[in-house]
């Protein structure tokens, strides 16, 4: 690990490049750094529990360990000029006498710290002058009628999220009246939990922004995204959105990065509400699915950039490279062990898709095992080429 001096309360590395990046965690999302390593002359190592996870295949290195094992970010270090994440599953407080040793992470501890559990993060957006929808919080102890007193002005129904390790709709439930929420909080064992008005949206949007070391920031184009049982199933590149909304979304994203001075792509998910108004519904700190058309239809994907951004490379330009473009996350649909080769042969042969596989031995429902994107130009139906899409892999 080439060491790192401390100057005016940030970590330089001191005039070495970087050429070795370790990532935390090996699923699809690392997986896809692959080119972008390549293109720019980088060697990946990465920390990962199992060795048949997707990065594996496409790893100079691997410290096998869960993803929270800081003693096994430790020997990374080793082998590594700057540490990335893959995900959020990580233990912040075990990696941070690390960091007080000189270890570069990027994004920085102090800049995850706010995003992680989701109440931290609303209160994140607060100071950061974004909107929320409303929320307050349930914690084991308090008193139910307090809470219930607290939610009542948000209306019914309400949204429940677990504050911790919740992703594609795991840990967030809605609920119609008080007796539901206790009941499915019951269910859940009483954890903390984040309570939020129900915000009836006209469309989900999202968008990925990169920050570099030297604070410059790139915003992608805007997209929708449209969820199926929670998880996030197509996203349209570029929204159907106006010009204003466009602009709002970018200057959130921008406003967030610079507010943490964070360094690496961030994923938000917004909600357009009627009247234009757009509330942040999540923050990803990472490539985020919604960024997987970037890999085919972007000047620089989510992935190189972020291997720009925390490698201290300057950043590339995030524009399309067609007039839009269709993503369709390929989930799971039966528990099975399959690699569904002539469907995805099938699927490749669609003029201008492009099927990225992950290499996943078992299917189970809802399981990312892929995803396919179809770049168009102006003229093409993207509903048309959505429901061509999901009829050759999802059952009738």
């Amino acid at each position: 690990m080439k060491r790192a001096s401390f100057r005016y309360g940030e970590v330089v590395v001191l005039g070495l490049p970087m050429e070795r990046v370790g990532i935390i965690g090996g699923g699809q999302l690392a997986w896809m750094m692959a080119a972008g390593a390549q293109r720019l002359g980088l060697d990946l190592v990465v920390q990962t529990p199992h060795l048949e996870d997707p990065a594996v295949a496409i790893a100079q290195a691997v410290i096998q360990a869960p993803v929270a094992d800081a003693a096994a970010t430790g020997r990374l270090a080793q082998q590594c000029d700057v540490i990335s994440f893959e995900n959020e599953f990580v233990d912040l407080a075990a990696l941070a006498p690390l960091a007080e040793q000189g270890i570069v992470f990027r994004p920085q501890l102090t800049a995850l710290a706010p995003l992680l559990d989701k109440y931290d993060q609303r209160q994140c957006l607060q100071a950061a002058g974004l909107p929320n929808p409303r929320y307050v919080t349930l914690s084991p102890g308090q008193n139910p009628a307090e809470v219930e007193a607290a939610a009542a002005p948000l209306g019914w129904p309400l949204v429940v999220k677990t504050r911790r390790l919740g992703y594609d709709g795991q840990g967030t439930f809605v609920v119609k009246t008080w007796p539901q929420l206790q009941a499915r909080w019951e269910q859940m064992g009483c954890p903390e939990v984040l309570i939020e008005e129900f915000i009836p949206f006209e469309k989900e949007l999202a968008v990925m922004v990169a920050r570099g070391s030297d604070g410059q920031v790139v915003v992608y184009p805007t997209v929708e995204t449209q969820q199926v049982n929670q998880v996030c199933r197509r996203v349209i590149a570029p929204a159907a959105v106006s010009e204003p909304i466009q602009a709002t979304v970018a200057r959130f994203a921008r406003t967030l990065v610079e507010h943490l001075d964070y360094v690496g792509v961030l994923g938000m998910e917004l909600f357009l509400a009627p009247g234009d108004r757009l509330l942040v519904n999540e923050v990803a700190p990472r490539t985020h699915n919604s960024g997987h058309y970037t890999l085919d239809a972007c000047e620089t994907s989510q992935f190189e950039q972020q291997l720009r951004a925390v490698s201290g490379r300057p950043l590339g330009p995030a524009g399309m490279t067609c007039d839009r473009a269709v993503m369709v996350n390929l989930l799971g649909f039966e528990t099975a062990h399959h690699d569904y080769g002539e469907v995805r042969s099938r699927l490749a042969q669609i003029p201008n898709a492009h099927l990225s596989w992950y290499g996943k031995a078992a299917s189970r429902p809802g399981r990312k095992l892929g995803h396919v994107t179809v770049t168009m130009i102006a003229a093409m139906d993207v509903a048309a080429t959505i429901a061509q899409l999901e009829a050759l892999w999802y059952p009738a």
